[in-house]
Protein backbone atom coordinates (compact mmCIF):
# COMPACT_ATOMS: atom_id res chain seq x y z
CA UNK A 1 0.00 0.00 0.00
CA UNK A 2 1.57 3.26 -1.19
CA UNK A 3 1.98 6.39 1.27
CA UNK A 4 0.87 10.08 0.07
CA UNK A 5 2.92 12.64 1.81
CA UNK A 6 0.83 16.37 1.66
CA UNK A 7 2.55 19.41 2.39
CA UNK A 8 1.90 22.90 3.18
CA UNK A 9 5.37 24.02 1.73
CA UNK A 10 5.90 25.50 5.59
CA UNK A 11 9.86 26.00 6.54
CA UNK A 12 8.99 23.88 9.67
CA UNK A 13 8.27 20.71 7.63
CA UNK A 14 11.35 20.45 6.10
CA UNK A 15 13.18 22.03 9.10
CA UNK A 16 12.09 19.55 11.37
CA UNK A 17 11.20 16.85 9.41
CA UNK A 18 7.84 15.96 9.14
CA UNK A 19 4.50 15.85 6.43
CA UNK A 20 1.41 18.00 7.36
CA UNK A 21 -0.34 14.48 6.63
CA UNK A 22 0.07 11.25 5.73
CA UNK A 23 -2.68 8.92 3.68
CA UNK A 24 -2.55 5.20 3.58
CA UNK A 25 -5.36 3.35 2.54
CA UNK A 26 -8.57 5.05 3.70
CA UNK A 27 -6.65 6.69 6.51
CA UNK A 28 -5.17 10.35 6.53
CA UNK A 29 -3.07 11.38 9.54
CA UNK A 30 -2.98 14.71 9.83
CA UNK A 31 -0.12 16.41 12.14
CA UNK A 32 -0.82 18.46 14.63
CA UNK A 33 -1.16 22.29 13.52
CA UNK A 34 -1.02 25.46 15.17
CA UNK A 35 -2.84 28.93 14.74
CA UNK A 36 0.07 30.38 11.74
CA UNK A 37 -1.82 31.46 8.72
CA UNK A 38 0.45 29.68 6.80
CA UNK A 39 0.41 32.20 3.91
CA UNK A 40 1.47 35.37 6.14
CA UNK A 41 3.49 33.10 8.42
CA UNK A 42 1.82 35.55 10.97
CA UNK A 43 0.12 33.81 14.57
CA UNK A 44 -2.94 35.92 15.79
CA UNK A 45 -2.95 36.68 19.23
CA UNK A 46 -6.51 34.76 20.54
CA UNK A 47 -7.17 31.36 20.51
CA UNK A 48 -10.17 31.36 18.90
CA UNK A 49 -8.32 32.98 16.31
CA UNK A 50 -5.60 30.57 16.73
CA UNK A 51 -7.87 27.81 16.24
CA UNK A 52 -9.85 29.28 13.01
CA UNK A 53 -6.55 29.12 11.68
CA UNK A 54 -5.57 25.31 12.60
CA UNK A 55 -9.27 24.26 11.10
CA UNK A 56 -8.09 26.24 7.62
CA UNK A 57 -4.63 24.51 7.18
CA UNK A 58 -6.57 21.26 8.25
CA UNK A 59 -9.11 21.33 5.62
CA UNK A 60 -6.81 22.88 3.45
CA UNK A 61 -4.79 19.05 3.50
CA UNK A 62 -7.57 17.06 4.01
CA UNK A 63 -9.04 18.44 0.53
CA UNK A 64 -5.53 18.04 -1.00
CA UNK A 65 -5.26 14.58 -0.17
CA UNK A 66 -8.98 13.75 -1.52
CA UNK A 67 -10.78 14.28 2.26
CA UNK A 68 -13.15 16.40 3.82
CA UNK A 69 -13.45 17.74 7.29
CA UNK A 70 -16.47 14.92 7.76
CA UNK A 71 -14.30 12.80 7.61
CA UNK A 72 -12.50 13.23 10.69
CA UNK A 73 -12.84 10.70 13.07
CA UNK A 74 -10.15 11.45 15.91
CA UNK A 75 -9.06 15.29 16.49
CA UNK A 76 -6.50 16.24 20.19
CA UNK A 77 -6.70 19.48 21.15
CA UNK A 78 -3.62 20.60 22.83
CA UNK A 79 -4.22 23.53 25.15
CA UNK A 80 -1.69 25.75 26.67
CA UNK A 81 -3.46 27.20 29.63
CA UNK A 82 -6.71 25.48 31.15
CA UNK A 83 -7.98 29.59 31.31
CA UNK A 84 -8.36 29.41 27.91
CA UNK A 85 -10.62 26.52 27.20
CA UNK A 86 -13.88 29.14 27.73
CA UNK A 87 -12.31 31.37 24.69
CA UNK A 88 -11.68 28.07 22.64
CA UNK A 89 -14.78 26.26 22.99
CA UNK A 90 -16.81 28.17 20.50
CA UNK A 91 -14.30 28.40 17.42
CA UNK A 92 -14.37 23.94 18.10
CA UNK A 93 -18.06 23.97 18.00
CA UNK A 94 -18.34 25.66 14.85
CA UNK A 95 -15.62 23.66 13.02
CA UNK A 96 -16.54 20.20 14.63
CA UNK A 97 -20.32 20.12 16.29
CA UNK A 98 -21.64 18.42 13.28
CA UNK A 99 -19.23 16.29 13.03
CA UNK A 100 -18.36 15.39 16.59
CA UNK A 101 -15.39 12.81 16.38
CA UNK A 102 -13.77 11.28 19.39
CA UNK A 103 -11.83 14.05 20.85
CA UNK A 104 -9.19 14.79 23.80
CA UNK A 105 -8.00 17.74 25.23
CA UNK A 106 -4.39 18.32 26.76
CA UNK A 107 -3.24 21.13 28.98
CA UNK A 108 0.75 21.26 27.90
CA UNK A 109 3.02 23.45 26.70
CA UNK A 110 3.96 24.55 22.95
CA UNK A 111 6.85 25.05 21.46
CA UNK A 112 7.03 28.85 20.85
CA UNK A 113 5.47 31.02 23.53
CA UNK A 114 2.98 32.58 20.54
CA UNK A 115 1.45 29.72 20.50
CA UNK A 116 -1.57 28.73 22.30
CA UNK A 117 -3.33 25.50 20.97
CA UNK A 118 -2.50 22.70 18.56
CA UNK A 119 -4.67 20.41 16.99
CA UNK A 120 -4.19 16.93 14.78
CA UNK A 121 -6.90 15.14 13.38
CA UNK A 122 -7.15 11.65 11.94
CA UNK A 123 -10.04 11.63 9.06
CA UNK A 124 -11.07 7.78 7.59
CA UNK A 125 -13.23 7.27 4.57
CA UNK A 126 -13.42 3.41 3.79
Amino acid sequence: MNIQRISTGSSFEKAIGYSRAIVKGGWCFVSGVTGYDYTTMEMPDGIAAQATNCFATIDSALTKAGFMMSDIVRVQYTVTDVELVDELIPALGEAMSDIRPAATMIIAGLIKPEMLVEIEVTAFKG
